[in-house]
């Protein structure tokens, strides 16, 4: 990605996804950032993915939960809470953006991309869930789970065969080695309005900081700590999304 100031094609896109919207104002609200909508001062119906992101966020829950639903039939609840949460993550969201280049065809305002806006992972995990919402609405439930479905299957099956190892887990492991270790995770801040919380903790050893993390939800947050800690310790590569 580069710092320029007009996005690449929309078609470009449209071709890369393998998905033609009718309706080319969804594609155009999707990619849109807040930044630039707030600099055309809602100019010609100016709008932000905001609003498509909230409800992607509905959409990649829905697809993704009645996959693990029927893929696997013998797991309890919680097991497949984990599965989801390992594929709706911040991290794998930003992953699956960055395979079809999602930040080089959004529109941002001057500031967000001087400061590499393209490259944020918050950034481009938003758009890649307005991207989804806006296929739902153009052509429906089913475009938007062919558009899916071959992004998240590899990460749910490796998902489901590292079964309960999250971050947190493989860390604990390592602490558990010396007994006398404490490890705790401490909430930093909550911010973002009801719908869209953004949950930031911190994970520390002895009182030392091993990493911090940010999620949608305080777990998200702490695995994202964990995961930066693992990468500290020298456990994970830091390309590894999962």
């Amino acid at each position: 990605m580069t710092d320029r100031f007009e996005p690449l094609p929309f078609s470009e896109l449209e071709e890369k996804i393998g998905y033609t919207f009718r309706d080319k104002s969804y594609l155009v609200t999707a990619l849109t950032h807040s930044s630039y909508a707030n600099e055309s001062h809602q100019k010609n119906g100016v709008c932000c993915n905001e609003r498509l992101e909230f409800l992607g966020d509905s959409v990649l829950s829905f697809i993704v939960s009645s996959y693990i639903y029927g893929a696997f039939p013998a797991l309890d609840e919680g097991r497949l809470t984990r599965i989801r949460a390992s594929v709706v993550c911040e991290n794998a969201l930003c992953e699956f953006a960055r395979e079809i280049g999602i930040g080089d065809y959004m529109q941002m305002g001057h500031g967000e991309i001087v400061t590499h806006g393209r490259e944020r992972k918050s950034v481009i995990a938003d758009a890649f869930e307005a991207l989804l919402a806006a296929i739902y609405l153009d052509g429906g439930i089913e475009c938007a789970r062919t558009f899916l479905m071959p992004k998240i299957l590899p990460a749910l099956e490796k998902a489901n065969r590292n079964g309960d190892d999250d971050y947190k887990s493989r860390l604990q492991k390592i602490v558990q080695q010396t007994p006398e270790e404490l490890l705790e995770y401490v909430p930093v801040s909550e911010e973002g309005p009801p719908h869209n919380r953004v949950f930031t903790f911190r994970v520390l050893l002895n009182s030392n900081l091993l990493g911090e993390g940010t999620g949608r939800s305080k777990r998200e947050a702490e695995q994202n700590a964990a995961r930066e800690a693992l990468v500290l310790l020298g456990e994970i590569d830091e390309k590894d999304p999962s």
